[in-house]
């Protein structure tokens, strides 16, 4: 198995993986523990009560227990989050305070914002799609990610998995490249999504519409010839 089909398997396991904070076991003890990671690293110094509690609304859960809250996207969700709050905690806290620009009277709930963005890059990515997976993997043996926004325009591909499968094929060459690929790319995320909230003077009705638009400037970029890296997108640089 290659690097980058391992990987792959990684991460798509890790979307499979549900959170019930109800249960003892040994997994759920871990997942546990990275719920209290969360908690940690979103308000360091600040004890945590329990891991059902009214503090939780602080971060933008809709209840007392955030663990259901993650059965939409599961556990990958909260380690986007925990990923985002450590390795770019300034952008993270300035999301979770909503200290830039000017806000709107019924603010997006940020914690279950990340909950959507990660639902939503799995919709994009689409890596289950294990028939389209096995025709990326030939697109790879002739075709240099550079190239693909050409092959966009010239392979006999049905125009319904035109966008689609090259952004997934993109994905996965940095994927082979980098194994946070996916973490990086929700960072990424939760910063264009919070950009085009402000561009927008949006509110909170008006999220799933700033979700799509958020989805849309991803491919794009995610498409451009001089983008082999996450870190080669545009929008990266909103993060600090």
């Amino acid at each position: 198995m290659c690097l980058c089909e391992e990987r792959l398997r990684r991460l798509r396991h890790r979307m499979k993986v549900y959170f019930d904070a109800s249960r003892p076991d040994h997994q759920q003890l871990a997942k546990q523990e990275a719920l209290r990671a969360l908690w940690s690293a979103t308000y360091p110094g600040q004890e945590l009560h329990g891991l059902i509690s009214e503090q939780w609304k602080e971060m933008g859960w809709q209840g007392r227990d955030p663990s259901t809250d993650f059965r939409g996207a599961g556990f990958i969700s909260l380690e986007n989050l925990l990923f985002f709050a450590k390795t770019f905690s300034i952008s993270f806290q300035l999301l979770l305070k909503k200290q830039t620009g000017k806000r709107a009277a019924w603010e997006y709930p940020f914690a279950v914002a990340g909950v959507n963005i990660t639902f939503m890059i799995m919709q994009m990515l689409d890596l289950d799609a294990c028939k389209q997976i096995k025709y990326l993997h030939s697109v790879f043996e002739i075709v240099h990610p550079v190239d693909l926004h050409n092959v966009l325009y010239s392979e006999p591909v049905p125009h319904k998995t035109k966008p689609r499968t090259f952004v997934r094929a993109v994905f996965l060459q940095m994927l082979s490249e980098n194994q946070w690929a996916f973490d990086l790319l929700y960072c990424v995320a939760f910063m264009v999504m919070d950009k085009q909230w402000l561009d927008r003077n949006a509110t909170y009705m008006e999220f799933n519409d700033v979700l799509k638009s958020t989805r849309a400037q991803l491919e794009k970029e995610l498409l451009m010839d001089d983008v082999l890296r996450i870190e080669d997108m545009p929008s990266y640089g909103l993060l600090c």
